[in-house]
């Protein structure tokens, strides 16, 4: 049998593990193997409700966006909080100051991935709505420009690009993201995965933290890897990679708290379809 992976460039734990043969070896006692399907972070939760993957990992915001759709998913195991991870930035030479002052402005982020539960956290914090205070655009590779041009008022940027944009000195930071939310990784599968399997699910979460131990150990090589297979200049990746924690831990209540809370932001902000109880997310709980 093989086990199917997604795996994506922005989740550095997976990111790792797909590259480094370290569950390959774990599965081969058992006779299983792994296939790996590059699926992007905001694919994660249909891939594995249509049965493509078995396992996956995001940020915050993809699992309970999944849950409102009705996918049956179960937590498997999550990142220590990334304080370093992510920011909301303006130009350096921009007039705001504060993030109320977005009020009516636009803001580029990855809509849909854990910088909307930042953003909209940041927003509710300030006295404004995600949905209606502010005009939310999805970022691509141009978005630093953008910011730059004056096209947007502020833009969310993480690992290696918030790096070399702080590097060259252009930007300001209005608020760090570990200012707002503990922006973890989340691991998570199928229910019905997490029931028949429950020792792939222990031995993937394992395998993770071995990745975890090397990357951490091994920065520069994790840097240069990263820069070769996704561009940028290996310094900003090994800053990137230095300010990640490294550090899985179990699906705990403080955890399933900040989920449900970041889950009633989103639902009140319209961005998710209806309110939905992240408990329900636990093995076990149905």
């Amino acid at each position: 049998m093989s086990v199917n992976i997604g795996v994506h460039n922005a989740n550095p734990s997976l990111y790792y593990l797909s590259r480094l043969g370290i569950l390959e070896a774990a599965l081969a006692p058992l006779g299983e193997t792994v296939t790996w399907h590059q699926v992007g972070g905001l694919a994660t939760a249909d891939a594995l409700a249509d049965g493509t993957i078995d396992f996956g990992g995001t940020g915050s915001t993809p699992p309970l966006t999944a849950q409102a759709a009705g996918h049956d998913l179960v937590y498997a195991a999550v990142s220590s909080p990334r304080p370093g991870h992510g920011a909301l930035l303006v130009a350096a030479d921009s007039e705001i100051r504060t993030v109320a002052e977005l009020r009516g402005g636009k803001v580029a982020l990855a809509i849909g991935s854990w910088q909307t539960h930042f953003t909209a956290k940041a927003l509710a914090g300030a006295g404004l709505s995600y949905g209606t205070d502010i005009t939310a655009l999805r970022s691509d590779p141009t978005a630093y420009g953008q910011l730059l041009a004056g096209e947007v008022d502020a833009w969310v940027a993480q690992g290696a690009e918030l790096s070399a944009a702080r590097r060259a000195g252009t930007v300001r930071t209005l608020v760090e993201a570990g200012d707002v939310i503990t922006d973890r990784s989340v691991f998570f599968t199928r229910r019905d995965f997490a029931a028949g399997r429950p020792e792939l699910v222990e031995l993937i979460v394992a395998a993770l933290a071995e990745a975890d131990a090397w990357a951490a150990g091994h920065l520069d090589e994790a840097a240069a890897i990263a820069a070769a297979d996704q561009g940028g200049e290996p310094a900003d990746w090994r800053q990137a990679l230095q300010d990640l924690p490294w550090k899985l831990e179990p699906v705990s209540a403080a955890f399933l708290a900040e989920q449900q809370e970041a889950a009633d932001l989103l639902a009140a902000a319209g961005f998710l379809r209806t309110r939905i109880t992240v408990t329900d997310a636990v093995h076990g709980a149905r």
